[in-house]
């Protein structure tokens, strides 16, 4: 029976990484659909070479920075360059919990790169790949997942609110910042404009592939299958992806007088997002009301970041920054004594501030590294590579062309001499 387990958990944990692997599909689809036609072809190429180049360093030093032994307060010091040797008293396969905690820093990756759409050099995401695949992530997931000091306060993350959306978010922010927005985005007067994605239906099929891969992203996150505890986990998952798109529907058209297609798109990621933490801590009812609260603060924080000159294409601060901070700390009010294996019950099960203390004392720890060596390193970058973005007309032509010499939509931009030319 021991064997038989054993296999099955094996099995849920590949299953687990499959799915949140298929979900860097989903941010292509996303990426893509959200900005131009003109960029289409370099968002899908750079997001699959990211991910592959991200797979090796993770295999070198990430994973070991994250979960090896000899630890100190700020990183495992052994299991470098993984050899897929299995751990004894672990009733499932440690190269099946490599290939998901790869997947999870591939997300994370990808995040991260939103803040760079449309303006960034090919070369600046392959150098960033490699440090924040070094640097920043494996940091944060040490002190939370990996015994750190985070972990020892019992700080709750159950699938990554703060480990994987937050401290991608705030590398996406730091790039913001450095690389400044996009040509057209904000006029003179401060007003701004608003640069529209080239396909709705691109968007909407990434975020139903996000949905549905994020059941492994936290369905995965038991990491066992012999209590059948994936299911609640799975079902507050969902709950709390629809209660944010419904949400984001009804503010939208509160506000704006009509229901908004990506405000709801964004509502029912943000709820995906803010559930991650919680999901195995909180019961049904509170996942609904965490995913609705997600859904209206991702519009306003849409807004917000608008008024700040912040260009976010993708909508990565608000999504994953933002929602990932409520759902965070959302445990520390929600979670029930019976469901927190980790830490305490929230404020409102009795367990007072102690737990929402640790909780902001997570977030905002975490958000403050994940931004300060993000920004430092591309600053770094930007100073040693001669910029970090490409020029004005390159910006213009689109990056499919002037990165990678041909189109993600060739039969769109090509001349009529040159279809003439294809057609004989």
């Amino acid at each position: 029976m021991e064997e038989i387990m054993f296999s099955l958990n094996s099995v849920w944990l590949v299953l687990g990484a499959l799915l949140v692997i298929l979900m860097q599909g989903g941010f292509i689809l996303l990426e893509a659909g959200s900005t131009r036609m003109k960029n289409a072809g370099h968002i899908a190429g750079k997001t699959v070479f990211t991910f592959g180049l991200a797979s090796i360093v993770f295999w070198a030093v990430g994973y070991g920075f994250i979960f090896g032994g000899n630890s100190n307060f700020f990183i495992g010091l052994t299991d470098f360059f993984y050899s897929g040797e299995q751990a004894e008293g672990i009733p499932y396969s440690t190269a099946a919990f490599f290939m998901f905690q790869l997947a999870f820093a591939g997300i994370s990756l990808t995040i991260a790169f939103g803040g760079f759409a449309e303006r960034a050099k090919l070369s600046a995401y392959l150098v960033f790949a490699i440090l924040f695949s070094v640097l920043v992530y494996p940091v944060v997931a040490h002190w939370i997942w990996g015994g750190g000091w985070l972990a020892e306060h019992g700080k709750q993350d159950f699938a990554g609110s703060t480990v994987v959306h937050l401290t991608g978010a705030m590398a996406a922010l730091a790039a913001t910042v450095l690389l400044k927005p996009r040509i057209g985005k904000f006029n003179k007067n401060g007003t701004s404009n608003t640069i529209f994605g080239h396909n709705q239906v691109y968007t909407a099929l990434g975020v139903i592939v996000l949905w549905v891969g994020w059941f492994g992203f936290n369905g995965g996150s038991t990491f066992v299958v012999d209590d059948g505890f994936f299911g609640f986990v799975v079902l507050n998952t969902n709950i709390a992806a629809g209660a944010g798109a419904v949400a984001a529907l009804i503010i939208s058209w509160m506000v704006l007088g009509k229901s908004d297609i990506p405000t709801i798109l964004n509502g029912a990621l943000a709820g995906l997002v803010a559930i991650t933490a919680s999901c195995a801590f909180v019961e049904t009812w509170a996942a609904v009301l965490i995913g609705f609260v997600a859904g209206i603060l991702v519009f306003y924080s849409v807004k917000l970041f608008d008024k700040l000159k912040v260009d976010d294409p993708i909508y990565a601060l608000s999504v994953h920054g933002a929602a990932g901070i409520w759902g965070t700390l959302s445990t520390g009010l929600f979670a029930t004594p019976e469901l927190a294996a980790v830490g305490k019950p929230g404020l409102f099960y009795g367990g007072g501030f102690s737990q929402l203390g640790v909780q902001a004392m997570g977030v905002t720890v975490s958000a403050l590294y994940a931004f300060v060596v993000s920004f430092v390193l591309l600053y770094a970058m930007k100073k040693v590579m001669k910029g970090l973005r490409v020029s004005e007309e390159e910006e213009i032509i689109g990056l499919d062309v002037s990165e990678h010499g041909n189109y993600g939509y060739p039969e769109a931009f090509v001349t009529n001499k040159e279809k003439n030319r294809l057609a004989n």
